[in-house]
């Protein structure tokens, strides 16, 4: 029987999803839109989602990305709280590419118990509870189990990153990696998906300034599906500081290209 967490963060996933399809539809398109671009649709969905944990765990704490009513008022650190990005990859929301996501985490004791990434655009979530697997679920079908892939050689590798300002240069990282091919998109949560999915190999962030919020949910996608999810350092990643920061970037591979990775960053830098 699912986790009543995860029955309750796929329904707050599903109906934030459609205030942000009927939003996406009217939003006229910023293509300009910078990193940082924070909308309406993000406060709105994210009330949508902290009211619905709100209404049926009251006294879990509560972590989020944008100032809202709801998030002023709970408890921001405990044994449970709930780690939610409402648009993750609200450039992709801005220039109406489709590459957003909403991303809704449960962590008890410091351990991630649920994460729920849902593409609205495109209609495709991806789900897992820990010890239950990684699942998604595309356009209505019944759920499928998600694994990661077998690949063992870089050079047979997909990677998944950020967008690059240049479009025809490829990063430093991406130049040692030297992987087949390269998937980018502006959703960290999306990223993570990729792999979970069995769609990417790898996914290097090696951003200092993100927070929980971002990669939370993401982070069980991958493991549950036999992945492997730290620092770029290669250590395991802490949930719960104080400003909820992560600053020390973000490694998820398949697991049999982890250590190799590791051994790279660490020689570039």
């Amino acid at each position: 029987m699912p986790l009543p967490e995860l029955e309750l963060a796929l329904a707050a996933a599903q109906k934030a999803s459609d205030y942000l399809l009927a939003e996406y539809e009217r939003f006229q398109v910023i293509p300009d839109a910078p990193a940082d671009i924070s909308t309406e649709a993000d406060r709105q969905s994210q009330e949508i989602i902290l009211k619905a944990i709100q209404a049926a765990f009251p006294n879990d704490a509560l972590c989020a990305e944008e100032s809202t009513a709801t998030l002023g008022t709970a408890t921001h650190v405990g044994t449970r709280t709930w780690i939610v990005d409402p648009i993750d990859g609200t450039r992709g929301f801005a220039r109406k590419n489709g590459e957003f996501s909403i991303m809704i985490g449960f962590v008890e004791d410091g351990i991630i118990q649920v994460g729920v990434v849902a593409q609205p655009a495109v209609g495709r979530i991806t789900y897992a509870s820990r010890g239950e697997g990684c699942w998604r679920l595309d356009g209505g079908a019944a759920p499928i189990r998600c694994r990661v892939t077998p690949v063992g050689d870089l050079h047979l590798a997909t990677l998944t990153q950020s967008r690059s300002r240049d479009a025809g240069k490829r990063s430093k990282w991406a130049e040692a990696l030297n992987p087949s091919r390269i998937v980018e998109s502006y959703s960290a949560g999306i990223k993570l998906a990729l792999v979970a999915r069995g769609e990417a190999d790898i996914y290097l962030n090696t951003y200092e300034a993100f927070h929980d919020w971002d990669i939370c949910a993401g982070h069980i996608l991958v493991t549950e599906a036999g992945g492997s999810v730290t620092d770029i350092n290669g250590h395991d990643l802490v949930y719960g500081t104080p400003g909820a920061w992560q600053k020390n970037g973000l490694l998820a591979t398949n697991g049999s290209l982890h250590r190799e990775v590791c051994g790279i960053i660490e020689r570039i830098r």
